[in-house]
């Protein structure tokens, strides 16, 4: 089985998961973590990441120790996503904000996180980390109530963290950002597969990746909107690129994860069509896997929305 637990190469540098993770230390934070966790052929500490409820209770135990989230849990069948992966793009948003606040990390900035989900990872995330405020859209009502009861049920969080619910299945941004809404950012991890038995192959290779055979991979769950839409991934990202352009004055940057690098010269044609003023292109990596996240914003550099429109 493939060690998750080795030291993750190329991750950002700010990104708290650098290093192997610390089994002794998460598990004094966290106790229910010990019941997962076994001594490895090798000797060293790791546990089953092909285990569904090992791998929540991993995620309960990282949000406890490195980001004070103490309360967090989410419902079965929802996603439950790799934090050290979502941690980096955080980190490199923030890099991006800063080429536009003069090389300094904004510490004010107001983030829209598009397909929040059950487990709010983003906003769990990036409030503690630069203090930024969100808010977190999804068309699933369970998944609000879920994500709602995690800022509940820790302080503070209610203060920085708001959540609407996408009641237009086929809109993204419209119903969402209101008249007179400004955000620096918005982030979107979307929906990879283009069909349910897409997203079931997907699962079943996943499986056998982590030695665990044939059939579903349920260690990382997610609901039908959380994995597949018609077209997939590319689909979904020009979609939102054509909606962006009626909210352009509203956001500084629009960005979104691509996991397949293939799908890259569509999304740069349908960039170009929209006219957008600024194109990033941000690579990531973790261990072997690459991805990377797409930024595009109608405003050119040092300006802002607002100011543009003059």
């Amino acid at each position: 089985m493939n060690n998750p637990c080795a030291t993750k190469r190329g991750l950002h540098p700010r990104n708290r998961h650098n290093q192997r993770y610390n089994f002794d230390a998460l598990c004094a934070q966290y106790p229910a973590l010990r019941e997962f966790v076994r001594p490895s052929p090798v000797g060293e500490l790791t546990l089953d990441f092909a285990d569904p409820a090992a791998v929540k209770t991993l995620n309960q135990a990282l949000l406890a120790f490195f980001y004070g989230v103490k309360h967090w849990a989410i419902p079965d069948g929802f996603l439950c996503p790799p934090v050290p992966g979502r941690a980096d793009y955080i980190h490199h948003l923030a890099d991006l904000l800063a080429c536009d606040n003069g090389g300094n990390i904004p510490r004010q900035a107001t983030i829209l996180d598009i397909g929040v989900g059950a487990n709010c990872i983003y906003p769990l995330i990036g409030q503690h980390e630069y203090g930024w405020r969100f808010t977190g859209s999804d068309v699933n009502e369970q998944a609000l109530r879920a994500a709602g009861a995690i800022i509940t049920a820790n302080p503070g969080l209610r203060q920085r963290i708001r959540l609407r619910r996408q009641k237009d299945s086929s809109a993204i941004f419209s119903g969402i950002i209101h008249k007179n809404e400004y955000y620096d950012a918005t982030l979107c991890n979307p929906p990879f597969h283009a069909s349910a038995q897409a997203a079931g192959e997907g699962n079943a290779r996943k499986r056998r990746n982590l030695g665990t055979g044939d059939g579903p991979a349920l260690n990382f769950g997610g609901q039908q909107h959380e994995l597949w839409c018609d077209g997939g991934e590319a689909a979904f990202i020009r979609r939102m690129i054509a909606e962006s352009t009626r909210f352009a004055r509203q956001a500084r940057w629009f960005t979104s994860l691509v996991s397949r690098g293939e799908n890259l010269p569509v999304i740069m044609r349908a960039l170009q069509e929209a006219g957008a003023a600024r194109v990033e292109k941000v690579q990531m990596a973790q261990g072997n896997k690459q991805s990377r996240f797409i930024a595009w914003s109608f405003t050119r550099a040092g300006k802002t929305p607002a100011a543009q429109a003059r």
